[in-house]
């Protein structure tokens, strides 16, 4: 499987409790400073649809969002454009993308001390449905991918893998910390 479009997602910690409006004027901040690797075009809001995207940062290569899907909230990075490596270079990307944005963010003086991010777990999901169906073939054959990426990051050994089981969402894997 060539993937080449992963989406990471890191929650916020239950004590954090950011207006994610405040996310705004921070996401037009890192345009104008190139805070992020990605050429940033320009910030959406979606403040009101309910467990939604919230506020996003479009870039070229990505998107970056402070988002509330599924009810909880984070913040996800989800390539869109092609990068050149292996699938293991590709996920490692993601996840090191959203690692540096939580960072970021969190240091940020709209959510200083308002928005933390959880580094025990992340989500990650592929986003495209024709090449990665949220299937039991698919999860076979991206496990290894999974193992290896999070063995470096975290130790071997050190977390749990789960399936998202609905056949109707993306394909998605929780990483947590044992």
């Amino acid at each position: 499987m060539d993937i080449q479009h992963f989406r990471v997602k890191l929650f916020a910690t239950p004590d954090s409790h950011p207006r994610l409006g405040d996310a705004i004027p921070v996401f037009h901040r890192w345009i104008q400073e190139n805070r992020v690797p990605e050429m940033a075009i320009d910030v959406a809001d979606y403040e009101h649809v309910p467990e939604g995207p919230g506020v996003i940062l479009v870039c070229h290569e990505a998107i970056y969002g402070l988002d509330e899907g599924k009810g909880r909230l984070g913040l996800v990075y989800n390539r869109r454009a092609v990068l050149d490596g292996s699938v293991e270079d590709r996920l490692r990307q993601a996840v090191n993308a959203a690692e540096s944005a939580a960072a970021i963010l969190e240091e940020e003086p709209e959510f200083a001390g308002r928005l933390r991010f959880d580094r025990n777990a992340w989500e990650v999901a592929v986003n495209d449905r024709a090449l990665a169906p949220n299937t039991p073939a698919t999860w076979d054959a991206l496990t290894p991918t999974l193992r290896q990426v999070f063995d470096s990051i975290v130790g071997a050994g050190r977390y749990s893998l789960t399936p998202a089981r609905d056949p109707r969402e993306l394909f998605t894997a929780t990483v947590a910390l044992a």
